[in-house]
């Protein structure tokens, strides 16, 4: 058995509960694909990515209802090293990829070269985009995970003063014709880490200085605060990712939809009673 059937052998038998049944469920939950549509699935060269891809491909392969995959791979100045570990990752998992090379690693360190975290995401994410709708996509699928989601929530929390938290699917900001979606937002990370490890898979990191941990991460300061409050409370990282769906409008200080503010009297004045 080669390591692409052993793969997906796994990812329907020996991983079932954690991988195939979550990333099915939110599929349904959050109504992210239908017929029809033509999906661009956004491979970085990182674990969540490869086996996202993989999970599409076993959708589509054993689905009710048929879709397009479009893989693309943004080359945003890597080493060659890491490049020829995308392309064999990609040729042993039978990933089809379309990988384009791009400067945004140089830009963003151009730009603001102790924080280049922010400026690399908008960067990459507007070139994803924009390859996207040249290959006739509709949707574009992005590799976070459950994870990814509650470090967010609480890096909003603590770094930014908003409750603000990753959505399952959004309409893509100056691509009104791409919705990006998250199939992956109920598998936790050490779940991707175990089905790559036992088929003696090596990813890369994102390949820039901060995932090699020469700069200072917040999101790694949230990870391990998160690891830390569970050994205390273990399904603490259960409520972080619930309390974004609980939100009770009645008890809190005010509100934003869309660009428009509800501070506290309005609700108040709305004459609630809890």
């Amino acid at each position: 058995m080669t390591i692409k059937e052993q793969f997906e052998r796994d990812i329907i038998k020996k991983y079932r509960p954690k991988l195939w049944a979550r990333f099915i469920r939110a599929l349904q939950d959050y109504q992210m694909i239908e017929e029809g549509d033509t999906v661009g699935v956004a491979i970085s060269g990182g674990k969540d990515s490869l086996l996202l891809a993989k999970l599409l491909q076993e959708v589509k392969l054993h689905g009710d209802f048929d879709f397009n995959l479009v893989f693309i791979s943004m080359d945003p100045g890597f080493s060659e090293e890491n490049r020829e570990l995308i392309v064999k990752n990609c040729e042993t998992l039978g990933i089809p990829v379309n990988i384009i090379r791009s400067d945004v690693f140089e830009v963003a360190n151009k730009l603001d070269p102790k924080r280049p975290c922010y400026m690399c995401a908008k960067m990459r994410r507007g070139f994803l985009y924009t390859k996207a709708k040249e290959f006739g996509c509709n949707k574009l699928a992005l590799g976070h995970h459950f994870n990814d989601v509650i470090e967010t929530t609480m890096l909003n929390i603590l770094y930014a003063g908003s409750f603000k938290t990753m959505v399952p699917k959004v309409k893509a900001e100056n691509f009104d014709d791409i919705t990006l979606i998250r199939p992956m937002i109920y598998i936790h990370e050490e779940d991707i880490r175990k089905i790559m490890k036992s088929n003696d898979i090596t990813c890369m990191t994102c390949g820039c200085r901060i995932a090699s941990n020469e700069l200072p991460s917040k999101r790694r300061e949230i990870k391990h605060l998160i690891r830390d409050l569970k050994e205390i409370y273990p399904i603490v990282d259960q409520n972080i990712f619930k309390s974004a769906a609980n939100v009770n409008l009645n008890a809190i200080l005010g509100y934003k939809d869309e660009d428009e503010y509800f501070d506290f009297n309005y609700i108040f004045e709305r004459g609630k009673r809890q």
